[in-house]
């Protein structure tokens, strides 16, 4: 599991904007999760 862990970080180190990707990957996903669970709604 280190490994992958250490392969992660190296990848990081080398790509900054991966980085700035991630984050803004992870903001738009939180984002929109109360859009997709809706309000009980039913698509018809």
């Amino acid at each position: 599991m280190s490994d992958s862990n250490s392969d992660l970080l190296e990848y990081l180190a080398d790509h900054p904007r991966a980085i700035g990707v991630l984050a803004t990957v992870c903001l738009l996903l939180s984002q929109a999760a109360p859009v997709a669970a809706g309000n009980n709604g039913t698509i018809t």
